[in-house]
């Protein structure tokens, strides 16, 4: 990183005096008397707010773009273990010292459209009864290490620095206490955490890749949480003052102040010094480059010209079915019959796949008074998961002949320029982890997108032999990379070509199975893996 100091830390004056001509003079925060909202003498209703107030998972919105909030790129190689980890950056200052806005110039800046902004506002503790009376009368010191709860926030970190999903607590201000839905979450390429005690645990310092402290001035901190409690938190002024100088004030001095001098980077003034933040960009920029992968090309050399895995099921070369093969293959057929074959296929294909789920004897009496041993479904759920889009044309297939079946959704796509699959899209129903999931996706090329789509499943504690992988057409390459990765994975399909050309497209292949379903035009590097916009 350019222009540190010996400690490894960026001067506060340097990035300051160099960022105060963006500024304007000043500052915004002049006037207490201006700044602050107009009050009247009787309270009025308190607004609700909430800790996920700041950054609504899946998206995060600046003013020149949206960010996804809500996947990544590969965090995994050819094997399927992780690779690489995310890249946390902390951010540390005093109540309303700006970490937020710094956060959100920073994700603006990045210009990396997967990150995820946690903040430690999140993890307060559940006050008792007790607690809850000294709160309602500003007695209650949340600026104490003692009011967060460090154990939960450094388990949350640590799984979201891993990749895997989360369940982050909705703390509400108003009632100070937690709601009962919490939010959850997926790892991301970079992961920005927010806290005025950022800095305090030891565990959670380990954590941190990067740590940024914003300093601001007390004037400033004191108007501006002024502002919030009064118009956000329905709080009076005498109220606010009280506990500022009864709880915040102290607590800054003794608890966070002292840590500015863990941080790598203190930003003065907070989101308004751009040459700090450009700073802490470039850097992180560096960082990422340094973890980059490409796990499609690792994918068309590791593991190849072996014989076909005995976790493979192809479906049984009836006439029938090669006929079905021979229509959907030809680039003569018109739609309709392309999508008439292709569901009788998927029919088949999921009966096939049911077989493959774990039984039990069960006897019953039929209505001659005999009794019949037959068998049932022995596990708790059954979960479909399409990867979309052309992976959700099989909804219906598996829903016509398993009952109640749940569905998630994965949405997986090719980044244009490295040619890697990009996750940008997930929802899976509640405790997933308990189910035998039924993956779905009409092609499989290199296998990138199910690596991909069987990682998330992992990562939300799925186990590996829970997961059946269900394909219309694979490649060879394809059914190694899976395999290979995921040992544990029953793969069924109705049929596996030989070949995947140079642009990935299996050869002889079926062409653009979502485009030719739907009807959409392909684009000129389409890829067999069916990582495409989803056309409803």
């Amino acid at each position: 990183m350019s222009a540190v100091c010996g400690d490894g830390r960026v001067s506060a004056m340097e990035c300051g005096d160099k960022a105060s001509m963006r500024c304007p003079s000043g500052g915004g925060e002049g006037s207490l008397d201006r700044l602050l909202p107009s009050v009247s003498t009787s309270l009025s209703p308190r607004k609700r707010t909430t800790s996920q107030c700041k950054s609504e998972p899946p998206l995060l919105r600046t003013s020149k773009r949206t960010i996804y909030t809500a996947g990544r790129p590969p965090w995994y190689n050819e094997h399927g273990t992780q690779s690489k980890e995310a890249f946390v950056i902390g951010l540390c200052g005093g109540s309303a010292s700006g970490k937020t806005t710094v956060a959100r110039k920073i994700i603006e800046a990045l210009d990396v459209p997967w990150v995820v902004l946690l903040s430690m506002d999140s993890f307060y503790k559940v006050l008792t009864a007790e607690q809850q009376l000294l709160a309602a009368n500003n007695d209650y010191n949340f600026d104490h290490p003692d009011a967060f709860d460090f154990s939960l926030l450094v388990h949350t970190l640590r799984k979201l620095k891993q990749g895997k999903s989360v369940k982050i607590p909705v703390y509400d201000f108003t009632t100070h206490g937690r709601q009962k839905v919490w939010k959850t979450v997926y790892g991301a390429s970079v992961i920005i955490f927010e806290g005025i005690m950022s800095f305090a645990d030891k565990e959670l310092l380990k954590l941190l890749d990067m740590k940024i402290f914003v300093d601001t001035d007390s004037d400033i901190r004191l108007v501006r949480r002024l502002r919030r409690d009064i118009t956000e938190r329905g709080r009076d002024i005498d109220g606010v003052i009280k506990q500022y100088n009864k709880f915040v004030k102290p607590a800054f001095e003794q608890y966070i102040e002292p840590t500015m001098r863990l941080a790598d980077i203190v930003v003065p003034r907070g989101g308004g010094n751009m040459v700090a933040i450009d700073l802490i960009v470039q850097h992180v920029h560096s960082q990422l480059e340094e973890r980059e992968l490409s796990v499609r090309a690792a994918l068309a050399s590791a593991h190849q010209a072996q014989p076909l895995p005995q976790t493979l099921s192809v479906l049984e070369s009836t006439p029938q079915v090669r006929g079905m093969h021979t229509i959907i293959r030809n680039k003569e057929t018109s739609r309709d019959e392309f999508i008439f074959y292709s569901k009788r296929l998927m029919r088949l294909l999921i009966e096939r796949a049911l077989s493959f789920l774990p039984s039990q004897v069960h006897i019953v009496q039929t209505p001659q008074g005999e009794d019949y041993e037959g068998r049932t479904f022995h596990g708790k759920r059954i979960t479909g998961v399409s990867i979309l889009r052309a992976g959700e044309t099989m909804e219906p297939a598996l829903r016509a002949v398993c009952k109640d079946v749940r569905i998630g959704k994965i949405l997986i796509q090719t980044n244009q320029d490295t040619g890697e699959p990009e996750l940008h899209y997930l929802r899976l129903p509640k405790d997933i982890s308990e189910d035998h999931v039924i993956l779905m996706d009409c092609t499989v090329s290199t296998g990138a997108a199910a690596m991909m789509a069987i990682r998330v499943l992992l990562d939300h504690d799925v186990r590996e032999d829970k997961i059946l992988l269900v394909s219309l057409l694979m490649a060879e390459m394809g059914v190694h990379s899976v395999a290979y990765a995921f040992p544990q994975v029953k793969i069924i399909t109705t049929a596996v070509d030989k070949k995947v050309n140079d642009l990935f497209h299996i050869i002889p292949g079926i062409g653009n199975f979502g485009d030719r379903y739907f009807g959409t035009d392909a684009p000129p590097d389409w890829s067999d893996d069916d990582m495409d916009e989803p056309s409803c």
